[in-house]
């Protein structure tokens, strides 16, 4: 079981580190497994240690209340990525759905298979896509969309991964009385967002320009590829509002 988190002002109680929500997302899990709890005061003892070397940070426990902790450099590209945003790619099959999608676990097969699945077709990130063709999440992250002044997201129950940083961006949106729309992403729904991004806990709110479909059919006039594909502007003022809440930090 693990949580991984970015750590701000290397310090564990600035708001945007969300340390007791990652350890409270922990403990969720290991009781819901009956596994041993942790030392928790060593746990982030152990966190103190790593954060002034690494801005970000996985916590991993085991089941018998063994913690390890690892910490890693935020990406390269980030900045780039959150500026002008991604290509994504829709990908279904039972292959690549989330096995207790509730619980970080360690079982993150089918997300990895879905994100070298659409790297295939020249997308950084997969969109997971279930059986009647709902939109769910990416395989890093929660889905956000924008459309007629709301911002909308797909609902827990469509069996997603409760993302710290989509539980924190619904609590920001709600403080400025902006209303969020949890309800499903149909292909009609997501066809009709004027703008489309995920986010987590590491690189925030990333913009999605490009989404194509998982099948294409190729062109043997001019050797090209010809996939369906949907355009969204990542330059959006809906997200470029979005992003600055992360600017106080």
């Amino acid at each position: 079981m693990f949580t991984t988190l970015r750590v701000y002002c290397q310090s564990l109680d600035r708001p945007l580190t969300n340390w007791k929500r990652h350890c409270d997302r922990l403990r969720s899990s290991i009781q819901f497994l009956d596994w041993q709890e942790p030392n928790w005061q060593k746990v982030r003892q152990g966190a103190e240690i790593l954060l002034q070397d690494f801005p970000v940070l996985r916590v991993t426990i085991f089941p018998d209340g063994r913690e390890w902790i690892t910490g890693r450099s935020l990406p390269r590209d980030l900045t780039e990525k959150q500026r002008h945003g991604v290509a994504a790619s829709l990908i279904s099959g039972e292959e690549v759905h989330r096995f207790l999608p509730t619980h970080k676990t360690g079982n993150y097969l089918g997300a990895w298979l879905a994100k070298i699945k659409a790297q295939h077709i020249t997308a950084s990130e997969a969109i997971l896509v279930d059986a009647n063709g709902n939109w769910l999440e990416t395989s890093t992250g929660n889905l956000w969309g924008w459309q007629d002044g709301n911002w909308w997201t797909p609902p827990l129950e469509a069996e997603i991964l409760p993302g710290v940083m989509r539980s924190q961006l619904i609590d920001w949106l709600k403080n400025q009385n902006q209303q969020v729309i949890e309800q499903p992403w149909t292909p009609d729904v997501a066809a009709k967002m004027e703008a489309i991004a995920y986010s987590n806990s590491i690189v925030e709110l990333i913009p999605i320009h490009t989404i194509f479909e998982e099948r294409g059919v190729r062109s043997e006039e001019r050797g090209q590829e010809k996939i369906n594909q949907l355009n969204y502007n990542p330059h959006h003022p809906a997200l470029t509002n979005l992003q600055k809440l992360f600017q106080h930090e």
